[in-house]
């Protein structure tokens, strides 16, 4: 354990023995400001044989809350864009004295806060990794903290109580199903492509003295605001990105209390150029001005910038994975960056030729909200032989465990055949999957790529 000045924490684990001559860094989660829990993320890449290290970013704190910020110019800057970068170099350093030679490659993971953290280097610092992973991201820092403090405030009324019900939600999603599941070719439960779905919420609305299966106007009101994303008091959205997916719906209670603990602590303490502080509220967010305030500190922490021809030019490879139920972090976010990568490196062609991303139906912000979704796949074997070998992932294939809280970040492949649910490839964005009308559904090999 050690630290890079003034305070950028770091936690190095070196194989004495079996080391495979590689370099593994791994981002750390929410608003970081742990390693001991963090460092649990190296046993997969331990397990494989890699020197890994996980980091602080600059801070200790609880991991959602923000008061470390507060009027710290230097830890905003560490979290935001430094922090990654000193500890990739420090502990590389180390790594190269323990073994006498440096690391034949480098690698970063990283999902959630880490994704930014991996999409900061590969655009500022495109020498530090070979080949970066990233998944389930909130890349638009601020956007998605934005969208955290709406979702509160659409999600209570003036008392603070709850305006949707649990029952409220699964009647969302079994709509949202029965319009748009089977758009893959099969009905099982997850929507395939739900950008293309055309659900209406308004078909829901209760009639006379109805008041059960349909939502009230209140009810109906908060549920569009909820897929309509951010919008000022006069409806005009603010943050298009910030739109939830038709069938997401399930994931929305998990973050219901997002916006009053990360979301709030944000604009407290990190968001604004001046520090509101603690007496701030979620109700004290102007959805017509405070957006626009959001500029100066957004170019420390934002993780939008699509030029990375830099990264390309170093022989960098990038796998991005998103799900399409992904909250708060939300999905139009990644999709529109890709394709901004895609204007600015020259096209599709070109820009797959280092950066894939894919699209996973109904996976919600991590595994364990996954829904019926298939969440664990081999991405690091996949940018092994990417970055080792020249073989580009056309496809992968995601399964779903019978038991998903038996999770391992980096969970030993193959897998035992006895924990499988269900299986299914994913193919680079923008191409879907589609089931071939025959054979076992739960089986990958039964589904077959479709143009987008």
């Amino acid at each position: 354990m050690g630290y890079v000045a003034p305070q950028v924490g770091f936690d190095l684990r070196l194989p004495v023995a079996q080391w495979n001559g590689k370099f593994m860094q791994i981002g750390c989660h929410g608003n970081c400001g742990i390693m001991t829990i963090p460092t649990d993320d190296c046993t997969g890449p331990l397990r494989r044989g890699y020197a890994c290290v996980t980091t602080d970013m600059g801070h200790r704190g609880a991991g959602v809350d923000g008061l470390w910020a507060y009027n710290n110019l230097q830890a905003k800057v560490d979290w935001g864009y430094r922090g990654t970068h000193v500890v990739a170099v420090a502990a590389k350093a180390i790594a190269t004295r323990y073994y006498g030679k440096p690391p034949a490659h480098s690698y970063f993971a990283g999902w959630s806060a880490g994704t930014r953290q991996g999409l900061v280097e590969a655009q500022l610092f495109p020498w530090d990794f070979d080949g970066i992973i990233c998944g389930t991201g909130l890349i638009d820092w601020l956007g998605a903290m934005m969208t955290a403090v709406w979702i509160d405030r659409i999600s209570h009324d003036a008392q603070g109580q709850p305006i949707l019900r649990s029952e409220d939600f699964q009647l969302l999603h079994e709509t949202a199903l029965a319009r748009c599941d089977g758009d893959d070719g099969l009905k099982d439960g997850i929507i395939g492509n739900p950008p293309a779905c055309r659900f209406d919420a308004s078909e829901l609305l209760c009639h006379g003295a109805a008041r059960k299966s349909c939502l009230s106007e209140v009810q109906l009101e908060a549920v569009k605001k909820y897929y309509s994303g951010p919008l000022s008091s006069a409806g005009v959205k603010i943050y298009e990105e910030g739109a939830m997916m038709p069938g997401s719906e399930l994931s929305w209670p998990n973050w219901y209390s997002l916006g009053s603990s990360l979301g709030a602590d944000w604009f407290r303490y990190a968001g604004f150029d001046s520090d509101p502080g603690a007496k701030w509220t979620i109700r004290d967010f102007d959805f017509d001005r405070d957006y626009k305030r959001l500029g100066t500190m957004e170019a420390l922490y934002s993780a939008t910038n699509p030029d990375l021809r830099k990264f390309k030019a170093a022989g960098g490879k990038l796998i991005f994975w998103q799900g399409w139920a992904e909250i708060p972090g939300p999905p139009l976010s990644v999709v529109r960056y890709y394709e901004a990568v895609e204007r600015l490196i020259g096209g599709r062609a070109a820009t797959q030729e280092f950066f894939r991303l894919f699209m996973i139906p109904g996976l919600g912000h991590d595994n364990s909200q996954g829904g019926i979704s298939f969440h664990t796949i081999d991405f690091l074997t996949h940018l092994e032989n990417w970055v080792e070998k020249g073989i580009a992932p056309q496809r992968v294939i995601g399964a779903r465990l019978k038991e998903p809280q038996d999770l391992d970040t980096f969970p030993k492949f193959p897998l035992d055949p006895n924990r499988i649910s269900f299986t299914r490839p994913i193919y680079p964005y923008p191409t879907r999957v589609r089931f071939k009308g025959s054979g076992n559904p739960n089986d990958a090999q039964n589904f077959l790529p479709a143009e987008p």
